[in-house]
């Protein structure tokens, strides 16, 4: 039966467990993080924004700069923290106990088998996260112009809307798309080349988090800069 198993694509059911694991688990995170950058960013703006008398450009604010920069930037982060160094762990664990050598002997190829699942799940869930965080960013900024600044939520919703465009969206979700190929593929690239057994492993989740975190910070200066002038 291994031969048959080898001729086979990659089996959906690993790349819903890798989604579930990857993306579902971590959205209580990721959530919790956007709503607080929302609340936070809309308090600071009614701080400054409060002494020029134009709270009314809060939303404004708040929606342009979590759809562009701040959603796809700290889910990436939240993302590389909880599940790109989860996979380096596991690949690297794998590595040295010989498990990925097994998989080569039982005629298994070991980047289809455990490379690709994680690969198409964080491309999936990654862009997903960025979106469920752009929601809730906007509702940690409707609860302070609410709540604190006295502002409608109809008026909320209608000068966020206006302040935004789809270009908004748009490159936050390029900026995703982005973000995930380089966290996974590092974090990948990392566990796969693990040496020198358990504290190897703790070496190279190391690595991996501050490769990834530099690439997409690297990565988001090159895109914004990019939508900027073109």
């Amino acid at each position: 039966m291994v031969g048959p198993f080898q001729r086979q694509p990659v089996k959906l059911n690993h790349v819903f467990e890798q989604i579930v694991r990857i993306g579902v688990e971590a959205l209580p995170m990721a959530g919790l993080t956007a709503f607080s950058i929302g609340l936070t960013l809309a308090m600071q703006a009614s701080h400054e924004l409060g002494k020029l008398g134009a709270n009314m450009y809060v939303p404004n604010l708040v929606s342009v700069s979590v759809l562009r920069e701040l959603g796809p930037l700290l889910i990436g982060v939240i993302v590389i923290g909880r599940s790109g160094s989860a996979v380096t762990a596991e690949l690297g664990t794998m590595r040295v106990s010989e498990e990925i050598e097994a998989l080569g002997v039982m005629d298994i190829n070991p980047v289809r088998f455990l490379v690709v699942p994680r690969f198409l799940a964080m491309l999936i869930m990654l862009p997903v996260l960025t979106i469920f965080g752009n929601y809730l960013g906007m509702v940690g900024g409707w609860s302070i112009c609410r709540f604190a600044l006295d502002m409608n939520t109809a008026g909320y919703i209608m000068r966020s809307v206006e302040a935004a465009r789809f270009a908004d969206l748009y490159s936050g979700l390029c900026k995703s798309f982005v973000f995930a190929w380089l966290i996974i593929t590092i974090a990948c690239h990392a566990g796969l080349r693990v040496e020198g057994g358990a504290e190897g492993v703790g070496v190279a989740t190391t690595k991996s988090v501050v490769h990834s975190l530099l690439a997409i910070l690297i990565a988001n200066a090159v895109l914004t800069s990019l939508f900027f002038f073109f």
